[in-house]
């Protein structure tokens, strides 16, 4: 069986590593204002997408750049709805200016966590969703409130999993407060990428096999060892005839 994926990674949140990770993905997530970005930051980061043939996503937060997206906010859903998309917005008119289209919007740290048990949470994205002239697809976790909503309202989905985050045994990911949340080495995120892939399943934090479903892969850009373990997993993959798409 001929397999293919998308391997994507977050970018435009200040570490400034984005022309070392962007040549080994496919699409990248921008950020856009609410955790991390300004317009430099993604200006800069189209065009190097654009240079690389690298697909835009906007990549919205809660509107908390001192906790970097990562707490939930007590905000209204009509706030929320605003901020979100202002955020897009704010990347759209650069992707106008550089003739690139918007791939696909991906909800950013605890704003992406909660869409996922939350149907509140998940409505405003997918209020903000159906606000876009034209399709754009939602990057989701697999058996998700969200992906369940986006289907339902005939948006696009592409099921994501993470190459460097351990799962919990609900598919919820491992939280950033344990020592295990985050996989520092290369083969042991080849190993988890690769079960996922060709077995529809994830080794949890706890050993159980747990079915899940992937299109595409993320590597946490602000992952001290990013660089690295997109790399090799990239070589890796491609080693072991899986496309990278």
């Amino acid at each position: 069986m001929i397999y293919s994926v998308d391997l994507n990674a977050d970018m435009g949140e200040g570490i400034g590593n984005e022309p070392l990770l962007m040549p080994y993905i496919s699409s990248c997530n921008i950020a856009c204002g609410g955790h991390a970005g300004d317009e430099v930051t993604m200006h800069k980061v189209v065009k190097l997408a654009k240079q690389h043939g690298v697909k835009v996503g906007a990549h919205p937060s809660f509107p908390d750049k001192e906790n970097f997206g990562r707490q939930a906010m007590d905000m209204s859903c009509a706030a929320l709805f605003s901020s979100l998309k202002s955020q897009v917005d704010s990347l759209l008119t650069i992707l106008r200016k550089e003739q690139v289209g918007l791939h696909h919007v991906k909800p950013h740290g605890a704003l992406y966590n909660l869409a996922a048990v939350d149907e509140k949470m998940a409505t405003v994205i997918i209020e903000v969703m159906k606000s876009f002239a034209l399709p754009v697809k939602l990057y989701v976790p697999y058996k998700s409130v969200i992906a369940k909503l986006a289907v339902e309202n005939n948006i696009p989905i592409v099921f994501e999993a993470f190459a460097d985050r351990n799962y919990n045994d609900d598919l919820t990911l491992v939280s950033r407060t344990e020592k295990n949340a985050l996989i520092h080495d290369s083969d042991a995120v080849f190993k988890h990428v690769f079960g996922i892939i060709t077995n529809q399943k994830v080794k949890t934090a706890t050993g159980k096999n747990v079915r899940i479903l992937a299109e595409t892969f993320c590597v946490h850009g602000d992952n001290p060892e990013a660089i690295d373990l997109v790399k090799k997993l990239n070589e890796k993959l491609k080693e072991n005839h899986i496309k990278i798409i």
